[in-house]
């Protein structure tokens, strides 16, 4: 009976947020097709058994109401009708091959490509975007993670991560890995951080959230001030000789501009101007600069609010200056199977000022182009012009931003402006509401499926989801639609992939060695390489694993670089023989694997900069450093004299993969959070209702009176405002969409990311 009740659990994880926690599944209910039970995966390397409670949720997003079981094509009146996938794939290829023909390729835009656990399927979508000409991407990273990403590739010259398991100093900036995760197992370790005496927790956020509540130091910053703040502890750094000359003198570049910079910081006046008392400045610090190990996460926190660019430049010279880079303990390069951050190329152009120059940028509003993604938040820029180069059609997979993005109006009048719009998804979400065509795609626990969010060290882990039931009828993976336009749009011969067929049963190397000289003889196999590996090498995988086909390309560039990371994780011999034995692994290994041990010096190999040194010196960003003199912060106005933050993390509130507002098992998921001074200056009583407005919209809001907000501050959850069918079959909204109330141009003036978290507004009786 013991075997019996083992084999029913299945292995999978979490799809709620990017720690994709491993756990254990059993299915029941009609057709054996619910989630009914899930616990943590106690052999899962990464996570060891680790959940939050959002996990024990997933049956919400399983078994949702309003699945799309068959393609739909928009009437002239504006509703739906379904159509079979014949016809769907014929005409959108058609449509989208027109738009090529006659306005350009570049004229066709993609954005998304997979959410917090499904990432596989957008890496099919290169060949098809080849096969159109398309040359501009987007997602949700260009609104939160480019302005970090410009700075990282020329700071450290790559994607960095702390390692808060084994610091014995943790700096959270904007960061609530309570609620939010953002490493492994985070509520455990956060516990291990604040009861360890020889440890420091350090959090920089305007709430007392659940992990400033475990703080060793809490610093209160002022909304939209946290520039100030750290430009304060950076000078409290440098003029306290708090900083590591030895580590610099050795290891970096460009060092003596900064630390020129930081000394002049008017290190009282900042700390003030943020609402931080001096003692705590001097405090922080002093632990910075003498601390043995020191990890830095930043988060939405100081990325959706102003001078974010430059607060993520602050950040890593935190660690830099103080030598906690390439470090046990500290912040390292990790091995990624995939980087989900496109290495930003660094221009050799400078102008007088040293700024870097011919970067590229979009086709309409010149915006610059961070990590190969447009600025999301100015796409209704570059579509709702005259200009003729603005784009005329969107290719959406698996995203949502009408939902997302600042300014949900202006997309929609965006999408509503195109002439052609293709929305790949598992629901009617917000944006296949605006869609030409919408096709239905099975379930992340319906095919293979994983998440290139692979950022741990020294041990890096990976899993390669097996799925847990057939998909849903009428309904196709990512990786199938694509190849299907592929196949409609620049179709190959049955004999120019047959002999790879072959050779796929024949076994991996027999494989590699024909897709090897059939490239060589056919150069269009390796431009779309991903599409062959499907087409040819995924039949031949286990039942249902096909979609995995395309990780062979994955593990051989990885072990074509990464040689001896996968050698220590016990992948060894050639390059070759490594990489096939990763992709098997892969595979085979249903609770995931370490595919990657480090020692800290791999992150100056890793290192893309000239010489694996760091870089201090950003002029662009110092520049900006300087112009805090002038103390120009955003500020409150007497109409809106109020700070949103609008989209919190909290108990019951993940992405807006989980549609169903049943699944938020306290009101807390849908409230507005109110400080009680506030709310008693204006007669608001907990629970009550309330009238929000900003510049955008005016909306009415329950009331949750909430001591930990700071005065003048408020918060609104986000996932929410979503449709969802009620009993009766009809479409309901529940809670507040954040983005209704958003407005596209406050954003920042460097990378374009949007304020989300400092939205002005007013709060008044209903």
């Amino acid at each position: 009976m013991a075997d019996k009740a083992a084999a029913d659990w299945k292995k999978t994880a979490c799809v709620l947020c990017g720690s994709n926690c491993g756990v254990l599944v059993q299915l029941g209910g009609r057709d054996g097709r619910e989630i009914v039970r899930v616990r943590g995966d106690k052999a899962h390397p990464g996570t060891k058994g680790y959940t939050c409670n959002k996990a024990l949720q997933l049956n919400y997003y399983q078994s949702a109401k309003g699945r799309l079981t068959s393609p739909l094509r928009r009437r002239d009146d504006g509703s739906f009708e379904e159509i079979d996938w014949a016809t769907a794939i014929s005409e959108i290829a058609e449509k989208f091959i027109a738009i090529r023909d006659e306005l350009g390729g570049d004229k066709i835009v993609y954005y998304g490509g997979g959410g917090q656990g499904n990432h596989l399927g957008g890496g099919y979508s290169p060949p098809l975007r080849r096969a159109l000409g398309s040359r501009y991407r987007g997602n949700a990273l260009a609104q939160e993670k480019t302005g970090l990403s410009w700075v990282f590739d020329r700071m450290v010259g790559g994607f960095y991560h702390g390692d808060f398991e084994h610091c014995e100093t943790a700096l959270l900036v904007g960061k609530n890995p309570w609620h939010s995760n953002g490493f492994p197992r985070a509520r455990v370790v956060l516990r291990q951080l604040a009861k360890d005496p020889n440890r420091k927790l350090i959090v920089i956020d305007p709430r007392v959230t659940e992990t400033a509540e475990l703080a060793d130091i809490h610093l209160r910053v002022q909304p939209g001030r946290d520039a100030w703040l750290l430009a304060a502890i950076l000078g409290q750094l440098v003029q306290a000789d708090l900083i590591d000359h030895a580590w610099l003198a050795a290891h970096a570049q460009g060092h003596e501009e900064v630390i020129d910079a930081l000394s002049t910081i008017p290190v009282a006046q900042y700390a003030a101007f943020a609402g931080i008392e001096m003692p705590q400045i001097e405090e922080v610090a002093d632990i910075l600069g003498r601390t043995n190990s020191l990890s830095v996460l930043e988060d939405l926190g100081i990325e959706m609010a102003p001078n974010s660019t430059v607060n993520s430049y602050h950040c890593i010279l935190l660690f830099l200056l103080t030598g906690n880079f390439a470090k046990a303990g500290a912040v390292n390069l990790p091995a990624q199977l995939v980087t989900i951050f496109t290495p930003d190329r660094i221009s050799e152009s400078r102008d007088e000022r040293g700024h870097e120059t011919g970067y590229k940028t979009t086709p309409v509003t010149q915006s610059r182009i961070i990590s190969g993604l447009i600025p999301c938040n100015l796409l209704p820029d570059e579509i709702i012009t005259d200009h003729p180069d603005r784009f005329r059609a969107m290719l959406i997979e698996s995203a949502n931003p009408v939902h997302s993005l600042a300014d949900a109006k202006r997309m929609r009048e965006a999408l509503a402006t195109l002439d052609l719009v293709v929305v790949i998804d598992v629901a009617m979400t917000e944006t296949a509401k605006a869609a030409d065509y919408v096709l239905p795609a099975s379930s992340q626990y319906e095919k293979p499926e994983m998440t290139f969010f692979n950022f741990e060290f020294p041990e890096n882990c990976a899993q390669l989801r097996a799925p847990l039931m057939p998909p849903l009828p009428g309904t196709l993976s990512e990786p199938e639609i694509h190849a299907r336009l592929l196949e409609a749009i620049d179709p190959f011969n049955a004999s120019e992939l047959e002999p790879l067929r072959a050779a796929a049963q024949d076994g991996l190397e027999a494989y590699a060695m024909a897709y090897g000289a059939a490239a060589k003889a056919n150069p269009k196999i390796n431009h779309y390489g991903a599409y062959i590996l499907y087409r040819t090498l995924g039949p031949s995988l286990a039942t249902g694993m096909s979609e995995g086909a395309a990780l062979l390309g994955v593990a051989q560039m990885f072990a074509a670089t990464e040689t001896a990371s996968l050698a220590r994780a016990g992948f060894e011999g050639t390059p070759m023989q490594a990489g096939n034995k990763l992709f098997e692994a892969l595979l085979a290994a249903q609770s995931g694997l370490v595919f990657s041990i480090d020692a800290p010096e791999d992150s100056f190999r890793r290192n893309r900069l000239a010489g694996g040194t760091v870089n201090l010196h950003l002029p662009e960003m110092l520049d900006k450093v300087r112009e805090l003199d002038d103390y120009a912060a955003a500020e409150t106005t007497a109409e809106f004299p109020l700070v949103l933050a609008a989209g919190e993390r909290r108990s019951y509130t993940a992405n807006t993969v989980v549609r169903d507002p049943a699944w938020a098992k306290s009101n807390n998921a849908l409230t507005l959070a109110v400080n009680p001074t506030d709310a008693a200056s204006l007669g608001i009583n907990d629970g009550g209702t309330a009238r929000l407005t900003t510049v955008r919209d005016s909306v009415e809001v329950v009331v949750e009176l909430d001591k930990r907000m700071l005065p003048g501050t408020i918060s609104l959850p986000n996932g929410f405002g979503l449709s969802y069918p009620d009993a009766q079959g009809n479409e309901v909204v529940t809670g507040i969409s954040p983005n209704e109330l958003t407005a596209v141009e406050d954003r920042d003036d460097f990378a374009y990311t949007p304020w989300h978290k400092f939205v002005l507004a007013r709060l008044e009786t209903p």
